[in-house]
């Protein structure tokens, strides 16, 4: 189901002219980038989108197609771009992206390049509605000002808060319905959102929650809103693998044994594992997942076994010290998997209690994590009860703040 998305890119920005030196305010700066740049790596950020047509002025056409060109090749977003020129109209500019998608395109985000703090939640929510039936959808929020109507200077009605909402983009839509929603409307009912074109049509518009931050440029009190902003967060995931041998009764071992824990949470009667901290394998893979969602390098690396401070140290707090760097490189966790490989114990009896215990670690909500266990069927040394492993995967936002500082190895 491929979907591409509409830029607009191709307005006059009259209001903002003077305030703005007479740039049009699609190409202002936004962290040292024109402002459409934002949105266009925001939806680049999703995999549902194959492409992006950028809609400019057809007199800034060629200079903003070279710009764009530079800045895909230095930050190659991983989808398709593309440019088309915009119209004296807004629908005449939605005409002109449209024109220039390919065929096989079955869905279309119209964005306006002037919001350009629209993220990939909000874009996902729309495409989420696209892909569970609807034909059109807009971000909406609940009006907070009462509103009223006035001619001349004089208040005609008052409306009823409760049933108003405040429209955002992206708007999403059923290309073949889009199309035909212009072609119905034709040249002479001028809209200033797209979904009215569909509404004018007869057809039903799906509402999705929209962002307070999801704000419009638009006036020049505005221009405050692009000093003030961080950079667009993008979603990351990070990968950990950990293992851990089980104590020989038999055989002296050059690492102490340690009582089985997994998740900080103790499970008894189970095989001691040897282990230079508190041999914790299940929150080992979490701090390496955790650690490759901001390019923070391996356990190894900032809490190494040589360091006679970690010895027998709970794994709690090098799940605490890789939370505070990863938040201090702008991650926000969203999700966590978890996933125990072992013969022995069974660990069925403790995954909610392991799940539970991890969620607080992390301080998230217990829905955010999953914790799972499986064999290998009787193979290699997990099945033949030699050892553990885990496996662990975090998915979050990351917010880039800016150059990182240098490592100091072995020290937590």
């Amino acid at each position: 189901m491929s979907v591409w998305t509409v830029l607009l890119a191709a307005g006059s920005g009259t209001r903002l002219a003077e305030a703005a030196g007479g740039v049009k305010k699609q190409f202002l700066r936004l962290d040292g980038r024109p402002l459409y740049w934002r949105s266009l790596r925001a939806f680049a950020s999703l995999p549902e989108v194959a492409g992006v047509v950028v809609v400019f002025p057809p007199a800034d056409l060629e200079e903003a197609r070279k710009e764009l060109e530079t800045l895909t090749a230095k930050n190659d977003p991983g989808v398709t771009v593309a440019v088309a020129p915009g119209g004296a109209r807004r629908q005449d500019s939605v005409a002109g992206g449209l024109a220039a998608l390919p065929r096989e395109c079955r869905y279309v985000l119209v964005h306006d390049a002037a919001r350009p703090f629209a993220d990939a939640a909000l874009i996902g929510r729309v495409v989420d509605a696209l892909f569970a039936g609807a034909k059109a959808v807009i971000p909406v929020l609940p009006v907070t000002d009462t509103i009223k109507e006035v001619r001349d200077g004089l208040v005609g009605r008052t409306f009823k808060r409760d049933a108003l909402a405040a429209v955002q983009t992206p708007q999403g839509f059923d290309l073949a319905l889009l199309r035909q929603a212009f072609a119905h409307a034709g040249e002479g009912f001028d809209v200033t959102d797209d979904a009215s074109l569909v509404e004018h049509l007869g057809q039903p518009v799906a509402t999705v929650p929209g962002a307070p931050e999801n704000r419009k440029i638009t006036h020049p009190e505005d221009l405050a809103l692009l000093a003030a902003s961080p950079p667009a967060a993008l979603p990351v995931t990070g990968y950990g693998y950990d293992v851990h041998r089980y104590a020989d009764p038999g055989r002296p071992a050059k690492q102490p044994a340690r009582p089985m824990r997994l998740g900080g949470y103790p499970i008894l009667g189970a095989p001691e594992v040897l282990a230079h901290s508190d041999g914790d394998v299940l929150l080992h893979a979490l701090v390496d997942a955790i650690l490759g969602c901001v390019a923070g390098g391996d356990i190894g690396t900032l809490f190494p076994d040589s360091n006679p401070d970690f010895d027998n140290m709970a794994s709690g707090v090098f799940v605490s010290e890789a939370l505070i760097l990863a938040r201090g490189r702008g991650l926000t966790i969203t999700h966590v998997d978890l996933t125990v490989i072992a013969q022995i114990p069974r660990i069925a009896p403790h995954a909610q209690a392991i799940r539970l215990n991890v969620a607080a670690l992390l301080g998230l909500d217990r829905s955010q994590v999953n914790v799972k266990a499986t064999t290998e069927e009787g193979l290699g040394f997990t099945g033949e009860k030699k050892g553990i492993k885990a496996v662990a995967l975090v998915t979050g936002w990351r917010r880039p703040q800016g150059p990182e500082p240098a490592e100091t190895p072995g020290k937590a």
